[in-house]
Parts: C-alpha cells; structure tokens; sequence
C-alpha cells in the first residue's frame, strides 16, 4: 500500500538555498523539483491513471479554449508565487492574455487563472492541504481543481463575487466540471475515460462503465 505524505520530501540536504541556486540547479537536473522558503523538494512520478487523466482533461481544455485568449499549459510550466516563494509544476495550468514571465526567471509564470492538480496517492493530502494553502496567495487565480486518479472524484473550488472560495465535488460519472471562470464545462466521463477504475455503484454502472471504455 502506498505510503500517504502531507508534502514532497526534501531532495537535497537540508540547508538554506536561494533562489538562484534553486534555479540554477533545476535547469541542470534530470526531474522536477519545488522549491519553498529555501528548502528544495522532489516531486514524485505519475503513473498511468494520472497520464490517461491529463492526456483527457488537456485535450478537451485546449479544444474548448481555441480562438480564446487563455492557454493550457501542462507540467513542464514551471510556475512561481512570490507572496510566498513556492516554486512548483501544476499538472495543468491555465494562463489568460499572454505569459507573464517571475522576475528572477524568463522561464517561470505568474499569475494562473486556473490550477488543475491530478491527485496521485503519495500527493493528494499535500495537494489538498498546504499547497492548496499557498495556492490562495495567487492573486490572479479563480479557481483550483483537483482530479483524483484512484476514483471518481473532482473536488472544483472556484472564486465568487464575495472573494470566498466555494467548492463543487463531484462523485458521479454522469456529472459535469463546470470551469466557472472560462465558461464552459467538461464531463466526468471524457475526464475519466480509458482509466482503470473501481466504481462503487450497482451492477448497471459497473456495465455501462466496461462499454465507455472499450
């Protein structure tokens, strides 16, 4: 069974490192690796479920987004929040009226509009938790969702007119991701589909879910 973290583990010893050697770094390693308050973390794989996942959602964002001013980007973004220094690779970001490019780095974003995380077993409760934490200090983003690769479950927090974070969840396969900020909507069944997954729901479910993905 695997081993449920709250956060990345420290990749390199534990001392303080700035930014630019965070940087400097990174360009010459081989994986990704986040970077807060000084210390650097490595970033864990994605296995198969995760990959079908992020083929499915980018694939259907990017058709949606054609001929709009927002662009999807996948987990070679990096991206930089420099109300608390994180440093990370959401799985999906969308960025709205051109890149704004940190000023420590030509290569690294500011300002999503939408964070899109695929939760992996090993990350879910630090993408849940702190880094959700460290995502509010975003001050352009609208809205953070969180696809879980084990089972059907979206969990859409998105701004409102109050500035307060509102959750959608959604266990359903017939329900629908409604991206609130761009406007239109991605159903569970495309998200999901072609993923191996263990459905608790009755026999017709279990049915009509074998037809979906062959």
């Amino acid at each position: 069974m695997d081993e449920i973290v709250n956060e990345p583990a420290v990749a390199y010893q534990k001392r303080s490192y700035t930014v630019k050697e965070y940087l400097e770094m990174e360009k010459a390693s081989t994986v990704k690796h986040e970077y807060f308050q000084g210390e650097i973390f490595a970033m864990s794989g994605a296995g198969d479920n995760h990959n079908d996942i992020f083929s499915n959602v980018f694939i259907e964002i990017g058709n949606k987004l054609k001929g709009k001013p927002c662009r999807p980007y996948g987990s070679d973004k990096r991206m930089n929040i420099p109300e608390n220094t994180l440093f990370t690779y959401p799985d999906i970001s969308i960025y709205c009226n051109g890149l704004i490019h940190s000023d420590v780095d030509e290569d690294t974003s500011i300002l999503p509009t939408v964070i899109i995380e695929i939760l992996s077993p090993s990350t879910k409760n630090y993408d849940k938790g702190k880094k959700f934490n460290l995502y509010k200090n975003i001050p352009s983003l609208k809205e953070y969702i969180m696809i879980d690769s084990e089972s059907v479950s979206v969990e859409a927090y998105y701004i409102d007119d109050e500035q307060s974070w509102v959750l959608n969840k959604h266990e359903d396969i017939s329900d629908m991701l409604n991206l609130v900020s761009m406007g239109f909507g991605v159903a569970l069944t495309d998200i999901y589909n072609h993923v191996s997954l263990t459905l608790q729901c009755d026999s017709l479910c279990n049915f009509n879910w074998a037809i979906l993905n062959n």
